[in-house]
């Protein structure tokens, strides 16, 4: 049996960036079965891909011990590729067919047009995510067919990526005046809750998704249900576009260039500013409605 290890990120943006170079390299190997190794907080992402015959889900050790861990795992099988995202020594400790190794580093053109270079791909794929049959039932029932539901993600990696709570509020309160009923989304854990805390005060009647009371594969199910998505630069926005779900971006001090939202219905817009220094503050409501729904009708036109 033909088997493909592929050693992806540990973060939700990077990880779901990377279903792109894992569309790739199944349709390279369309008869092999996978092995992916990743981080607990990402795992979802892959419980339900085709042709996953393992799922390792490495958690981080002291002095790098889970990459040791991780090749006494993975050493006893002869590989017909390895794919190393995180550019780690495992890949030239184990027998393969082919290796291919992703380096980190700022470099000009998408992270998923990176991968796909150093793959050997002519065109980068757009990420593929599965999503499961109870999930997306579950999501049904909370999210009825006849909302027009606006996936709001009201919080960043880095809080300076952040659009200020009273523009999302103001902006909320605008898109329910035009029929559509917005949700809240964000991570998991104490700052996650933290940084959604203002938006949320301003938004008491608001349908509240975050903080980690759903899985990761509960919310992509519910986020798939919407019909716009809009929030700053995080995971959650690469993970809606890669539902194609019409997903607009927000960028300030982050580079669009690099790791703009992918997908069929994925779209920019920038803070004032140089590229990478923009000042989210500056952004106006008024301009993230006019792109929001000028995206939301193009993608209903089709």
């Amino acid at each position: 049996m033909k088997r493909v290890l592929f050693i992806t990120a540990h973060r939700l943006g990077d990880a779901v960036i990377s279903l792109a170079a894992l569309s790739a390299m199944m349709a390279r190997y369309p008869q092999a079965y996978f092995t992916i190794v990743c981080g607990p907080a990402v795992c979802d992402l892959f419980r339900y891909m085709p042709r996953c015959e393992r799922l390792i889900v490495m958690e981080k050790g002291p002095y790098n011990q889970h990459w040791l861990a991780l090749w006494r795992d993975v050493v006893r099988y002869r590989w017909e590729a390895v794919v190393d995202l995180r550019a780690s020594l495992v890949s030239y400790g184990v027998w393969s067919r082919a290796r291919y190794k992703v380096r980190g580093g700022r470099q000009k053109g998408l992270k998923l047009a990176q991968h796909a270079r150093a793959l050997g791909v002519q065109s980068a794929h757009y990420p593929t995510l599965w999503l499961g049959a109870q999930e997306q039932a579950y999501a049904a029932t909370l999210l009825p067919d006849e909302g027009v539901w606006l996936a709001l993600a009201i919080t960043a990696g880095t809080e300076h990526k952040i659009w200020p709570a009273e523009s999302f509020a103001t902006f909320a309160r605008q898109m329910q005046a035009r029929g559509f009923r917005p949700l809240l989304v964000y991570g998991p854990g104490e700052r996650e809750a933290r940084l959604a805390a203002p938006v949320r005060a301003l938004l008491p009647n608001v349908l509240d998704i975050g903080g980690g009371q759903y899985s990761l594969a509960q919310v992509a199910a519910l986020i798939a249900r919407c019909s716009l998505f809009v929030g700053g630069d995080s995971g959650l926005m690469h993970l809606a576009a890669a539902l194609n779900v019409p997903t607009l971006g927000l960028f300030g001090p982050s580079y669009a260039s690099q790791y703009a939202p992918s997908g069929r219905w994925a779209e920019v817009l920038l803070a004032p500013g140089p590229e990478g220094e923009g000042d989210m503050a500056a952004l106006k409501v008024e301009n993230v409605q006019h792109a929001a729904l000028a995206l939301y009708e193009r993608a209903r036109a089709q």
